[in-house]
């Protein structure tokens, strides 16, 4: 793993440090396996509508954990949709290492796809298409023409990564969100909550989990607990989002 050490984390699954944002891939307290499930995975179909075609958008592709753990939860759960999947990632290195990554044990039945993904950036079969774009998400993402109903804004944080936290960022993921698009994050930055709510998103508290609270942002009305942005703001003036 070039520029990269494996942590174990508290759920006893592998995650792995990146030396170039100073940052480790998932929550080493909530485990890189439950942390997946609990802040993207299951909020996301739990409050998506179930229907015979579901696109997802998985910002960015990093150890794949968020790619694989929506293959095994829809096999678990017996959700028969056809799942098209995109991911961007710029590490063309990462993802070629990760045919040789140790995954956790729910992934084994995976790991054809898990090879095919490393070698080829693509899968499919007659439910799942994954596609991985190698390439910078800012510069990939205006190139695509897909419409996505669940979003996994999983990015380094805004302290690491701020390009893709920003006002102008989340407006273009507004653009590629279908009405129903429910978009989840482990971030409740004010900085971040700010730049979703001003490109047009509604945003949600997620119900309690496992893990550490996030945000959870829409177009549509949920079934949660809404976040009032504009009393907010009127407390906190100064509040800013991130911009380009």
């Amino acid at each position: 793993m070039n520029h990269r050490q494996i942590v174990l984390t508290n759920d006893g699954t592998n995650t792995l440090h990146s030396t170039q944002f100073d940052e480790c891939y998932h929550s080493t307290t909530d485990g890189a396996l439950n942390e997946t499930l609990n802040k993207h995975i299951i909020p996301a179909f739990t409050l998506s509508q179930i229907k015979e075609k579901i696109t997802i958008l998985d910002i960015c592709y990093g150890l794949g954990y968020n790619t694989l753990a929506t293959i095994y939860y829809c096999k678990l759960h017996k959700i028969n949709s056809k799942i098209e999947i995109i991911s961007p990632e710029f590490d063309e290195v990462l993802v070629k290492s990760l045919v040789n990554f140790e995954y956790p044990k729910e992934f084994e039945t995976l790991r054809d796809i898990i090879i095919s993904l490393s070698e080829n950036y693509f899968y499919e079969d007659e439910q799942f298409k994954i596609t991985i774009i190698i390439g910078d998400a800012r510069e990939q993402l205006p190139k695509i023409t897909t419409k996505f109903d669940i979003i996994y804004q999983d990015a380094f944080s805004p302290t690491k990564n701020p390009t893709l936290w920003t006002r102008e960022y989340f407006e273009l993921l507004y653009k590629l969100s279908n009405n129903g698009v429910v978009m989840t994050t482990y971030s409740s930055a004010t900085s971040v909550r700010m730049g979703m709510w001003e490109a047009g998103f509604s945003l949600y508290n997620p119900q309690k989990s496992s893990v550490r609270s996030g945000t959870i942002a829409s177009k549509s009305n949920l079934n949660l607990e809404i976040i009032d942005m504009e009393l907010k703001q009127q407390r906190n003036p100064n509040a800013k989002s991130i911009r380009d």
